[in-house]
């Protein structure tokens, strides 16, 4: 038998493609805990961050950062009825799988879509933040397209529901030395005080086109410039106006307002 024959070769091609496709798969079956569990860490780096709960300049194992994560009070909101659900596992939930489920997402139409989103999901978890006088700030996940790539982030907001006391994108692809300047903590930091709302609920933070004056009317809404990312920086403030406009977390914000969340119970498993 003619060991060159195109049978024969036919048939180890198939072979090695077989060999291969099961070593691929059995690798994605193997690695996939481990890819979750370094995406939960990653996404719990950032969210901790905005609580206000770390120690100082304490190094934090990954376990235990772990643990603080799942120790905070997560819920899972329904955006477009402004309500908690209670059926989804806000540790488990994926959003970015939920925008390809016509059934957990939404389409958002063209005149509200101010961060260029197409989709949004119907469910978002929330991060309750708790001390022993209540209810300490709230953390909301955000995106909306940049320059360049889809900027993702939390930002956490006081009990007042309007001023802010902490921001940070956790993922982006803005121009390096630019618009990646989003990520940039001195600049994080003057998010600390402003605040989201005008004294009529309509959205009014953004990203100034200069340096803002402190002794301006508009100060309390603005953070400084980025200086040579101007498409990055309306593309911030364009998403903070959408997820804090009528067809983000507004409706959800002013529930909150009028009926306070309750603190859950200590010894609820």
């Amino acid at each position: 038998m003619n060991k060159d024959s195109p049978r024969n070769a036919f048939f180890v091609v198939m072979i090695t493609a077989l060999v291969c496709s099961s070593l691929v798969s059995a690798a994605v079956v193997v690695l996939r805990p481990i890819q979750l569990n370094n995406q939960m860490l990653d996404r719990s780096r950032n969210i901790m961050q905005l609580t206000g709960l770390l120690p100082g300049e304490q190094v934090i194992e990954d376990e235990d950062m772990l643990e603080l994560y799942k120790s905070l009070d997560i819920r899972i909101i329904n955006i477009d009825d402004a309500v908690y659900d209670e059926e989804i596992d806000p540790i488990t939930f994926n959003t970015r799988l939920a925008l390809n489920d016509p059934e957990l997402s939404v389409s958002i139409p063209s005149e509200l879509d101010l961060a260029s989103l197409s989709r949004r999901t119907r469910f978002v978890p929330v991060y309750m933040v708790w001390d022993d006088d209540g209810l300490d700030r709230v953390i909301l996940p955000v995106r909306g397209n940049g320059m360049w790539s889809m900027l993702y982030g939390y930002i956490a907001l006081e009990p007042d529901f309007n001023t802010i006391s902490g921001m940070t994108f956790y993922e982006q692809n803005e121009t390096p030395g630019l618009g990646d300047q989003i990520t940039h903590g001195h600049w994080l930091e003057q998010w600390q005080g402003r605040q989201v709302y005008d004294e009529e609920g309509k959205p009014r933070f953004r990203v100034n086109e200069g340096v803002v004056q402190p002794d301006s009317t508009a100060a309390r809404f603005e953070v400084d410039a980025l200086t040579g990312a101007t498409v990055t920086a309306d593309a911030v403030t364009s998403m903070v106006h959408y997820w804090f406009g009528p067809h983000g977390y507004q409706d959800f914000l002013r529930t909150l307002s009028e009926s306070p969340t309750i603190r859950p119970s200590e010894d609820k498993p």
